[in-house]
C-alpha cells in the first residue's frame, strides 16, 4: 500500500507573503510620519538617565505617612471613576434604548416610521459626539469652568464614557436574538417590559462584563486626568515624577496594578453569577 506523504509547503504561502509585504509597505510610511525611532532609547544620553530613574523604583516607598496619602488618593481616584461611570450609565442607558431598532414598534411592520427614524439617528449622532471628544479634552474644558479638583474629572468621564457605553450597549442589544422581544411587542407589551423581560436576560452577562471593563478604564482615565488638575493618583504621580522620586512612582504603579486586578476579579465574579 502506497503511503502519500502530506504536502509540507503551505499552499497559500504566496498570498501570505504578499499581504505581509503589503502590510509592511503601508506601515513603514506611518512609522516614518510618526517619527518612530526606538533606537533613540539606547543612546548614552538617554539610556543612562532612564536606567537611573528606573533604579530609583526599588525599593518602593512604604512609610506610614506616604501610605496614608496613597490610600487617600487611591480612594479619591476610585470615587472619581465610580461617580463618573454612574453618571455615564444614567446618560447611556436611555440613549441606548432610544437608538435600538429592536424596541421600535413601527419597525415590527418593516420600515420604521419617519419620526422614530429621525429620533434614532439624532440619538446616534449625540453618542458619536460624546465619545468623539476624549475625556482629557473634556477635563481641560471643565477645569476652566469648575476649577481644579475631582469634579472636572467626574464630568469628563461621564460625557465620554456615556457615549461609549451607549454605543456598545446599543450594539449588544441589536445583535441579540430579537424573536422574544418582537413577540412581546406584538402582543401589546410596552418597550420597557420587552427590554427587561426579553432583551436584558439575554445580554445581562455581556453588558455587565463591558460595564466593569469600562469601570477599569475609568480608573485609568481618572489617573491620567489627575495630570491636568483633577486630583487623585494621577496628580500624586505627576508630583512624584516631577521630583524624580522613583520609589513613590513604583508604589503608585503597584496600586494601579492592584486596582486593575480587582476590577478583573469583579468582572469574572459577576459573569459567573449571571451565567
Amino acid at each position: 500500500m502506497q503511503v502519500i506523504s502530506p504536502t509540507v509547503r503551505d499552499p497559500a504561502w504566496a498570498a501570505r507573503v504578499f499581504w505581509a509585504l503589503a502590510g509592511l509597505a503601508v506601515l513603514w510610511p506611518a512609522l516614518v510620519l510618526a517619527e518612530f525611532k526606538p533606537w533613540v532609547l539606547l543612546e548614552p544620553g538617554a539610556l543612562k538617565p532612564a536606567l537611573h530613574f528606573v533604579g530609583d523604583f526599588f525599593p518602593p516607598r512604604a512609610d506610614t505617612e506616604f501610605l496614608v496619602l496613597l490610600a487617600r488618593e487611591t480612594w479619591r481616584t476610585v470615587a472619581m471613576a465610580t461617580a463618573g461611570l454612574t453618571l455615564a450609565l444614567l446618560l447611556a442607558v436611555p440613549l441606548a434604548l432610544l437608538s435600538v431598532r429592536v424596541l421600535s414598534l413601527s419597525a415590527l411592520a418593516g420600515a420604521m416610521a419617519p419620526v422614530p427614524l429621525v429620533v434614532r439617528q439624532l440619538v446616534r449622532w449625540v453618542l458619536t459626539l460624546l465619545r468623539s471628544v476624549p475625556e482629557l479634552v473634556w477635563a481641560l474644558v471643565f477645569v476652566r469652568v469648575v476649577g481644579l479638583g475631582p469634579t472636572s474629572g467626574v464630568l469628563a468621564i461621564a460625557l465620554t464614557y456615556g457615549g461609549m457605553l451607549g454605543k456598545v450597549y446599543a450594539d449588544i442589544l441589536e445583535s441579540s436574538d430579537t424573536h422574544a422581544t418582537a413577540s412581546l411587542l406584538r402582543n401589546g407589551t410596552g418597550r420597557l417590559q420587552a427590554f427587561f423581560y426579553a432583551l436584558l436576560p439575554q445580554t445581562a452577562a455581556e453588558l455587565t462584563s463591558y460595564t466593569v471593563y469600562r469601570w477599569e478604564c475609568a480608573i485609568r482615565s481618572s489617573a491620567v486626568l489627575g495630570f491636568v488638575g483633577a486630583g487623585g493618583l494621577g496628580q500624586l504621580m505627576d508630583s512624584s515624577m516631577k521630583m524624580f522620586n522613583g520609589s513613590e512612582v513604583a508604589s503608585i504603579l503597584l496600586v494601579f496594578m492592584a486596582l486593575v486586578w480587582l476590577a478583573d476579579r469583579m468582572s469574572a465574579a459577576l459573569r459567573k453569577a449571571l451565567a
